[in-house]
């Protein structure tokens, strides 16, 4: 800045500048570096600018301007006219030429020459120097001072005495290109070694020629300060220019690792989403397998595989959902953060297909689980009434056995009257008997009907035995009324009759029914579930003992009659043939089934102590269960609601939430052995067959989800809190900004659910001053309506429903309806933060391709690290505009295709 304006004299007016060949040597390379740009250069100074051609090219070259058209004919005036156009190009640049005429240098004149090539330097190659404020000559001396400050022996105070050693040249191409000089092995006390070092390697790798010569600089007491600077300057141009790619390069880096991060990421959740589907698909089909089982063993079988399923197979999953779920909302938080569009999943890949699949597999757990218990039950009543059965039928068939041979005796027809008689009352005592078992045969029945209506599966051995007893039973009923008839023609011709025998089967038939009943009962299986049912049995088996002494009695005084027969006999010598014809039931039969009868009862005492003592210890499980099951259900419940109020809660700064969280985290993890003590209980529970639980309404399956719910909750809040951090860090948010925009969000958040609904959400923006207006139609958020129409009015803002619906888009992609607090914050931080745009990655991409609308794979190759270069190449397009050469890529498309404006 120094320069404009300001009138530049001639230096080289003096005669001892114009004698310095040195000055030719430098200024003649400084041009040649130039002019080789565009396939020229010249050879003297003094003689090649004299007709102007070069002059202006030169300046073209350096500018990169187009000048006036020159004047191609080869008089003076053309000649003059080509110089003065130069001049005036110079001039038009703020620079005064004093001294320096079109003639002088038409005419050659080596003074005027030299000066003016001075004054081009000074304005073109070191006057737009800009370092720290300072420009120009400054600018350039701080440059050279900034970059050796770090090399031991180099002190750059000036532009002549402080290069004499070389040492200031080498270090400033160590600095940006370390691999072409050792700075090891250099010598301060060995100038002409670092000089010639410096010049040739500037000259071979830089680009820049030899303007210097090592043995003038070392031999003369101070060097010239201009050609020093001139070539110095050549040094900052040829850095400053690789200074800029290296920048361009590094943004296109950051870009090209955050979209490759994120791609890994996209491909690891569509893998991770795809294999927990495959499993729901797979599991789903076994819980819906409703295949009976014949036998407990075989139902007990698949309950315990449903067991292994519930602790060993689901748990891993429950952890892989809840990390899908936690790596789907990183990727959208960061997608977000560097300005990328939301990520959308495979079709059925959603996180809320996976939901609705997860939703189903509990749906049809619950369902098995039901069924399974359902199931044993059924199986258990079966294995039940098939005993109950079995002994019922034994019992009816012993009972006829030899009836029928019995009825068909036609032994009535050689007896005597007395016999007849004696047949006729055993007949009567038969039928009585025959209607005593005819309850039985109903009992038979119905337990055969049910075990086919519960689909037992030995049901046609059942039907196939109750319908040979049905039909035996008709038999028999058939052939007691034949004998009944012909006893009847009988008895008129009958008369005698022995009472006392008569009296005795009377009796005896009765009594030896209720026996065979009373071991009947005594004998029969029962299954009870509570206290209470065990309890009633206890007690009516208390009192069928009450009434043993009454039958003792009855017993005595049957036995009184058959004695009382027998002394009759023995007392008037009848002839009975020493049976009663009445009745087959004889004293000793009667004494055998009282004693049977009282054996039996303490055999049910015993049965009904054991079941007694089982149903005390299931009572005990029960409760043991439920004391477990009611701490544990409200713990649960809260701890969710204290992960809630955490969340929403604004104490100490995101850290000191997230550190508080992982503690919650930590005591819930530690509670899990409760969780395991308390399904060690309920197995026990369920392989007792108990079924129900009045202590308590928690089931073991309420615990589950519970506990489940909990663990994703905690999981997801973290993860929720440490996206919140990313966000901030990465936006530059204060915790201010933050507490603010979770004060708006939990003021309008009215239920506590940790979202918003769409009108919620637009209540909230508005309370942070944001302008959503475009248009005319109003709608109302939460608020009473007349109240939210005076907050609209008091404050300015006027809710447009399309620019509405492009937030929404862009809170809620998934289009659910409802606004998480994360996605409120990531949407408030775009709008208060700066992210990288498509144009910056372009514009970079403009610079390594050296202003060309086009880049080619070895530029890309040369700027960028192997495999992000390689990520280039294989994703753009090649370019097809009307300047494309072979092998041109297309930058362009695939930057604006890096930030979604178009397919990558």
């Amino acid at each position: 800045r120094e320069h404009v304006n300001k009138p530049t004299e001639n230096p080289f007016i003096r005669p001892q500048i114009v004698t310095e060949i040195k000055f030719l040597r430098t200024f003649t390379a400084w041009c040649n570096s130039h002019l080789r740009k565009a396939g020229t250069q010249i050879e003297n100074i003094e003689e090649d600018f004299r007709d102007g051609l070069k002059l202006m090219l030169l300046l073209e070259v350096i500018s990169g301007e187009r000048l006036a058209k020159p004047e191609r004919g080869k008089m003076r005036v053309h000649k003059i006219s080509n110089v003065n156009k130069a001049l005036d190009f110079i001039a038009s640049k703020g620079v005064k030429l004093v001294s320096i005429g079109a003639e002088e240098i038409v005419d050659g004149n080596a003074k005027m020459t030299l000066g003016m090539i001075w004054t081009i330097i000074l304005r073109f190659a070191i006057q737009d120097i800009s370092v720290e404020e300072t420009s120009a000559k400054e600018g350039l001396l701080l440059w050279c001072q900034r970059k050796t400050a770090p090399y031991k022996n180099v002190n750059i105070q000036n532009f002549h005495i402080s290069w004499k050693d070389g040492l200031g040249f080498c270090a400033l191409i160590h600095r940006h290109r370390p691999e072409l000089i050792d700075y090891g092995k250099l010598r301060k006390d060995d100038p002409m070694t670092n000089l010639n070092t410096a010049f040739d390697v500037a000259e071979k790798y830089l680009d820049i020629p030899k303007m210097l010569d090592a043995e003038d600089i070392i031999s003369t007491l101070r060097p010239d300060e201009k050609a020093v600077m001139t070539y110095v300057s050549c040094y900052y141009h040829a850095f400053s220019g690789k200074q800029k790619a290296e920048t361009a390069a590094n943004r296109i880096c950051k870009v090209l690792a955050v979209n490759q991060e994120n791609e890994q990421l996209m491909e690891d959740y569509e893998k991770l989403a795809s294999d927990l589907l495959e499993w729901i698909r797979r599991t789903i089909p076994w819980l819906e397998n409703r295949m009976p089982e014949n036998t407990m063993q075989a139902m007990q079988q698949k309950l315990e595989d449903f067991r292994d399923y519930r602790r060993l197979h689901k748990p891993p999953k429950v952890q892989e959902k809840c990390q899908l779920e936690i790596n789907f909302n990183t990727l959208q938080t960061k997608l977000r953060l560097s300005n990328r569009p939301a990520f959308m999943p495979s079709e059925g890949k959603m996180v809320s297909d996976i939901n609705n699949a997860w939703g189903n597999l509990e749906g049809a757990e619950k369902g098995y689980e039901e069924w399974l218990l359902n199931e044993i039950r059924r199986l258990e009543r079966l294995d039940h009434l098939a005993e109950k059965f079995r002994q019922k039928a034994a019992i009816h068939e012993a009972w006829t056995e030899g009836k029928e041979d019995m009825l068909q005796k036609r032994d009535y027809e050689t007896a005597s009257l007395s016999e007849i008689k004696a047949l006729l009352k055993k007949h009567e005592a038969f039928e009585s008997d025959l209607a005593a078992h005819q309850d039985r045969v109903e009992q038979i029945a119905a337990i055969a009907q049910e075990l086919n209506e519960l689909d037992y599966y030995d049901s046609p051995s059942v039907n196939a035995r109750c319908q040979r007893i049905c039909d035996q039973w008709d038999t028999l009923g058939a052939l007691t009324q034949k004998r009944s008839e012909a006893l009847q023609r009988t008895e008129k011709l009958l008369e005698t009759i022995d009472q006392l025998y008569l009296e005795f089967a009377k009796r005896a038939a009765p009594f030896n029914n209720w026996m065979e009943g009373a071991m009947e009962d005594l004998q029969d299986t029962f299954i009870v579930h509570t206290i209470e049912e065990i309890q009633g049995l206890s007690t009516a088996h208390e009192q069928f003992k009450a009434t043993l002494p009454e039958a003792d009695k009855e017993r005595l005084a049957i036995l009184g009659i058959h004695n009382e027969i027998a002394k009759i006999v023995q007392t008037y010598h009848v002839n009975m043939a020493g049976t009663n014809p009445y009745t087959t039931i004889n004293p000793q039969e009667i004494n055998a089934k009282w004693d049977k009868v009282r054996q039996l009862v303490p055999q049910r005492d015993q049965a009904l102590i054991e079941e007694h003592a089982r149903q005390q210890n299931n009572e005990r499980l029960r409760r043991q269960f439920a004391n477990q099951a009611n701490v544990i259900g409200p713990w649960i419940q809260t701890k969710m609601e204290e992960i809630g109020r955490i969340s929403i809660e604004m104490h100490g700064t995101l850290e000191d939430q997230l550190t508080h969280l992982r503690q919650y985290e930590k005591s819930i993890v530690n509670y899990k052995p409760k969780i395991d003590q308390l399904e060690g209980d309920h197995q026990l529970i369920q392989e007792a067959l108990i079924f129900d639980n009045k202590h308590t309404n928690y089931t073991m399956e309420h615990i589950r989800v519970g506990w489940e719910q909990l663990l994703t909750t905690i999981a997801r809040t973290i993860n929720e809190i440490e996206n919140q951090i990313l966000t901030r860090d990465a936006k530059g948010i204060s915790q201010d900004q933050l507490n603010e925009f979770r004060a708006s969000f939990n003021h309008f958040d009215r239920d506590h659910s940790g979202t918003l609904g769409a009108e919620e959400f637009k209540a909230c923006l508005i309370s942070l001053g944001f302008d959503i207006a475009n248009d005319a139609q109003k709608r109302t958020g939460i608020m009473d309506a007349e109240d939210f129409k005076t907050c609209l009015i008091s404050m300015g803002y006027n809710l447009g429903e399309n620019e509405f619906s492009r937030i929404m888009s862009i809170v809620d992609p998934n289009r659910m309806g409802i606004v998480t607090f994360q996605a409120f914050i990531d949407f408030m931080s775009r709008e208060t933060a700066d992210t990288d745009t498509a144009d910056q990655v372009m514009a970079s991409f403009k610079v390594l391709a050296g202003d060309k609308n086009y880049i080619l794979a070895d530029e890309l190759r040369r700027e960028l690290p192997p495999d992000q270069a390689e990520y280039c190449i294989a994703r753009m397009a090649p370019y097809t505009g009307p300047d494309a050469v072979p092998g041109a890529l297309d930058y362009m498309s695939f930057s604006t295709a890096l930030y979604g404006e178009s397919d990558l």
